[in-house]
């Protein structure tokens, strides 16, 4: 199925989608990079609980654990909008497993 009738075809009902969460979240994870933000964050937050800044090491500890879960968590509707909006995530996603189209019956 190509891009333009995935989105004419769910824009107008005929398609229901299904997007894999676990796959959906790895991917994002990839594209964004984000054991390369999670890892300076922890080291920062542990740092700053070092050096006495408790209550900020520990805030910055919260976001370094909270925003990747969240990110990860929100990864199958960011998958959906992309696909939509962009040809070349759709045809990723769908040749990577993540993004199946059903018809509607």
């Amino acid at each position: 199925m190509t891009h333009a009738e995935f989105v004419s075809g769910y824009r107008d009902g005929r398609l229901r989608v299904a997007i894999e969460p676990v796959a959906a979240g790895k991917y994002v994870s990839a594209r964004l990079l984000l054991p390369l933000f999670v890892l300076p964050v922890l080291g920062c937050g542990v740092g700053l609980a070092l050096i006495g800044w408790i209550g900020s090491g520990l805030a910055v500890l919260a976001v370094g654990i909270l925003v990747p879960r969240l990110i990860k968590r929100s990864a199958p509707r960011f998958i959906l909008t992309q696909a939509i909006e962009d040809e070349r995530i759709y045809c990723e996603a769908t040749a990577a497993g993540i993004l199946r189209i059903e018809p509607v019956a």
